[in-house]
């Protein structure tokens, strides 16, 4: 017993001396305080924030601690100020609100479980660290539908019940703007449900012609709005209205009728609807489809993207508007001769998206070739639009969650989310994607399951979607993953912490610093407002040294870096150290 008393006392001696080289306090409780920059992990109280602020000025040295024989980093060394400019260059979080948080134990969520959990998205204190800093939400479809997913729409003018009221909608959008948050909506116009009133008036009108009689549009302008015909050679997309001879078209579903975007009464339609939308105070629009509004006809759609995006640039000149356009990087470049602001860049994403793949480095994929094949998406891109923001993903709520992605490999999920968080324009995370969801098949259900916020704690809970299969999760939910300084949802905060810190990241010129650049390591610059930053990347499973001398990046110092499992990231006499799979902010 003495020799391990002995032990122990020795062991808190070294303890001692080495917290109090490294600047670390024991406070009365016992607790180790690192009193250096703002700590990631959530250990940090409020009150200390001006402290460690001040003494991040002085020291930029990571601390570790070994806990359980797990390196465990306490905080990151290198935190800035926040220089978070009010454009249209933001961090979007996607929800599915059926899915987020339920606020009413319905087992369904709602628009006052979003208000509930905004302080995780982001509480608009910046001297906290405890949310995760985005400064724009996606709601999925919000209006009334009679679908889990509430994309076939009965009603553009208000809220579907299961979600709440306008006035819980209204209320979402009041703390969305404290927090600096911009709000945009699904907007779902290339077909409307079965049983909206324009379509169910429609079709009571076709059922009660005579044989042989014609519509008279003066008595039935709705027969109008969409694509009815008789003239049906038979084939995919349109389906027979009752026992009559009429068909209607409707490529996604048959309960989905496709509206007729070249009829000016449907446009003026819309126009009503995004105009009341954005005068309730949304921040813009997502659009479903955009290439299906004509299916196989590009001009066409490219021609209602114009027209849509021309409208609401003529009420709200600050207005975002992305579309969807799953389709190749030469397609995707097309649409943006319409002049709408952002289209989702589908070529990034996915398992075989640039970003995943080359985490994974899958096939030929090397961190040379991901920086050219960046650099061909944007150049082609900003030829037909050269005001175009990038909407780079990852995934979203119809492909496969990034867990399922990298085969739940961590260190390639968080390489992932590094690349994602790092690209200029306005990246979008999809709810529980911070966490490592896991997603199962090609089910759409399994892709939106209920977000995981507690294993102990059921309180906001839903329930799944009920065509959805029991997938396993295996990650921890949110409340574990907090605590966990190494975790992937810490790993997410941190990325866009930085990116809050660094405008050039967003909005910056890119070029290719070749004589860095090879399989494994990336290095670009990026310029805004006469600002440069470079960030490199190690895009490996080992740890790399790099030399700055003779470079004209030799004299630059470290402002963030990211690391997979919290190793260090240092830069000494222009030698620079980058562990596996990290990033680091130059400047």
């Amino acid at each position: 017993m003495k020799v391990l008393y002995r032990f122990i006392m020795t062991f808190i001696a070294i303890f001692v001396l080495t917290a109090c080289s490294k600047d670390i306090k024991i406070n009365p409780e016992g607790e180790n305080v690192l009193d250096t920059a703002e700590v990631e992990s959530g250990l940090r109280e409020k009150e200390e924030t001006t402290a460690v602020e001040e003494q991040n000025q002085e020291s930029n040295v990571a601390t570790d601690n070994v806990t359980d024989g797990k390196q465990e980093q306490i905080a990151y060394p290198y935190v800035q100020e926040l220089n978070i400019i009010e454009d249209n260059y933001r961090n979007y979080y996607e929800i599915f609100v059926y899915s987020f948080y339920d606020s009413d134990g319905d087992g369904i969520g709602d628009i006052n479980g979003v208000i509930e959990k905004l302080d995780y998205i982001n509480d608009g204190d910046p001297t906290t660290d405890s949310d995760l800093g985005f400064n724009g939400i996606w709601l999925m479809p919000i209006m009334p539908s009679t679908t889990y997913h509430k994309y076939d729409v009965t009603d553009y003018y208000n809220i579907d019940p299961q979600y709440g009221t306008l006035e819980d909608f209204k209320t979402l959008l009041q703390e969305c703007d404290k927090r600096g948050i911009k709000l945009i909506i699904d907007l779902v116009f290339n077909h409307t449900s079965s049983q909206h009133p324009w379509f169910k008036e429609a079709v009571a009108y076709l059922q009660g012609l005579e044989n042989g009689e014609q519509p008279d549009i003066d008595e039935c302008p709705y027969v109008e709005y969409y694509h009815f015909t008789k003239d049906y050679e038979g084939g995919s997309g349109y389906h027979r209205v009752g026992n009559t001879q009429w068909y209607y078209e409707g490529m996604f579903w048959d309960q989905m009728p496709d509206l007729n975007l070249g009829n000016p009464k449907v446009r003026e339609e819309i126009e009503m609807i995004a105009k009341f939308w954005l005068d309730l105070g949304v921040g813009g629009f997502r659009l479903d489809a955009v290439k299906e509004f004509y299916s196989g006809q590009k001009d066409k759609n490219i021609e209602v993207l114009k027209w849509f995006t021309d409208y609401v640039a003529s009420l709200d000149k600050e207005a975002y508007i992305v579309g969807e356009a799953w389709d190749s990087k030469d397609a995707i470049a097309s649409y943006y001769e319409s002049g709408i602001p952002s289209l989702f860049n589908f070529p990034l994403a996915m398992y075989n998206g640039e970003i995943t793949k080359t985490a994974r480095r899958l096939g030929p994929a090397t961190a040379s070739t991901y920086g050219k094949n960046v650099m061909l998406m944007l150049a082609k891109y900003q030829e037909n639009n050269p005001n175009f923001i990038d909407s780079p993903f990852i995934s979203n709520h119809d492909t496969t969650r990034i867990s399922a992605q990298c085969v739940n490999n961590e260190e390639q999920m968080k390489m992932s989310a590094g690349l994602l968080l790092t690209m200029n324009g306005s990246p979008f995370v999809y709810y529980g994607e911070e966490i490592g969801m896991n997603s199962s098949g090609d089910k759409d259900e399994n892709k939106r399951l209920p977000m995981q916020w507690s294993l102990t704690d059921q309180t906001g809970m839903t329930r799944k979607p009920s065509n959805a299969d029991l997938v396993e999760q295996k990650f921890p939910p949110v409340d574990e993953q907090m605590e966990d300084p190494l975790s992937l949802l810490n790993y997410y905060k941190r990325a866009i912490r930085i990116r809050n810190e660094n405008p050039e990241i967003a909005r910056g010129e890119v070029s290719i610093i070749e004589e860095l650049t090879n399989e494994d390591i990336l290095a670009i610059r990026k310029v805004y407002e006469e600002s440069e930053i470079a960030i490199i990347y190690n895009i490996h499973t080992e740890g790399a040294n790099i030399s700055l001398e003779d470079t004209d990046l030799d004299g630059y110092s470290i402002r963030g870096y990211l690391s997979v499992d919290g190793s260090e990231v240092s830069l000494e006499n222009g030698n620079l150290y980058m562990p596996k799979y990290s990033i680091v902010i130059l400047k």
